[in-house]
């Protein structure tokens, strides 16, 4: 059986070094509120304001560590919400996406692409996606078995990274759409 962690990513922002230091002061660093499921990665205690055209969003988390590019991650509900199209993205594919300002107690940025709706997907170590027959960039179904509102998933993107751990992300609409509880396991399926 193929089964894996399924976790809710709730929206959060992806900074660079420089954008840090303009929303929170120069030299400021991420501080660690605590560490996520995926090796290395942490919610920090530091939160901004996501601008739309529309509205903003308050106390949105920052995932460290700092990153190349800026991104903003966001539910399909949250963008409408803040006045901005859905693009539904692999994280890292930001070319061509809407942009925001970041409003942090230092400062404002305003980001020219960056904001997306992550697309499904499955981080797998390379032994678990070996033992799975699968590899980078496949796409599967997951099926999900909650007590009221099963589901299966399509167009989920596999991942594979010696740096990741075994954990499928959905964002808020999703879970909230199959009643995700903490400790929900998928099963992955290569075809229906």
């Amino acid at each position: 059986m193929s089964q894996v962690l399924v976790e809710t990513s709730a929206r959060h922002v992806h900074v660079t070094k420089e954008t840090l230091e303009v929303l929170f002061g120069k030299g400021a660093e991420l501080t660690k509120k605590k560490d996520l499921s995926q090796p290395g990665q942490f919610a920090s205690e530091q939160r901004v304001t996501v601008e739309g055209p529309k509205k903003s969003l308050a106390n949105v988390s920052i995932l460290g560590p700092c990153r190349s590019a800026d991104q903003v991650e966001l539910s399909a509900t949250d963008a409408r919400s803040v006045g901005l199209p859905i693009a539904i993205r692999e994280s890292g594919d930001i070319a061509g996406t809407p942009g925001c300002k970041l409003i942090g107690p230092c400062g404002e940025v305003e980001i020219k692409e960056g904001v997306i709706v992550a697309k499904r997907h499955v981080h797998l170590t390379p032994e678990t996606a070996e033992k799975l027959g699968l590899k980078n960039k496949d796409i599967v179904w997951v099926k999900i078995d909650t007590p009221e509102r099963k589901a299966v998933l399509g167009d989920v993107v596999i991942r594979v990274s010696e740096n990741f751990a075994d954990a499928m992300h959905i964002d808020t609409d999703e879970s909230n759409a199959i009643g995700a509880t903490p400790d929900l396991h998928g099963e992955i399926l290569k075809t229906l």
